[in-house]
């Protein structure tokens, strides 16, 4: 199988597994893969634009330059995924496991990631602008010159996370984070 096209057929007769597949630049805007499991599958430079992707598998998989613009993502398994350059803005990925997951420069604005699991990723310099990180397990995570401007950091969990250098924290965010083994500096 190498097209979007046969894909979808498959997903439509009830085939969910989707391993190693090569779907490189294709357009699966709008689709509904729930479910589905991508494992070491590449998506370079796909367009899943508005894709309903709840609970698949993504691990280790390649979503270079990807678009994943508003994106249901929630109680996906993105763990070792490939994520540069990707565009994760307004994704929804509330539950999903993004655990070791490289997000560096990734542009997540408006994405919702309550209750995902993002220890140990790197988030340096990511756009976290205006992001729900309610309850998120931000455990080693690397969030230096990261963009948290309007986020909201309810309850996460911060422990050892690096902040160093993040850019809209007030005083009393940086101070909350600080009470909870966070590292932070201006």
């Amino acid at each position: 199988m190498t097209d979007a096209k046969e894909l979808l057929e498959q997903y439509d007769a009830g085939q969910r597994n989707f391993r190693d597949l090569d779907l490189f630049r294709a357009d699966l805007n709008g689709t509904d893969l729930s479910g589905a499991s991508f494992f070491r599958s590449n998506l370079f430079g796909a367009n899943l634009f508005r894709a309903n992707l709840v609970g698949v598998t993504l691990y280790n998989a390649t979503l270079i330059g990807a678009n994943l613009y508003c994106a249901n993502l929630s109680g996906a398994n993105l763990s070792g995924a490939n994520l540069s350059g990707a565009n994760l803005s307004g994704a929804n990925l509330s539950g999903a496991d993004l655990s070791g997951v490289d997000l560096g420069g990734v542009d997540l604005s408006h994405a919702n990631l309550s209750f995902a699991d993002l220890s140990n990723a790197n988030l340096f310099r990511a756009n976290l602008v205006d992001v729900q990180l309610n309850q998120t397990n931000l455990k080693g995570a690397n969030l230096r010159e990261t963009n948290l401007n309007d986020t909201l950091l309810n309850q996460a969990l911060v422990t050892a996370a690096e902040f160093v250098h993040a850019i809209g924290l007030t005083p009393e965010v940086q101070q909350e984070l600080l009470q909870h083994g966070a590292i932070v500096t201006a």
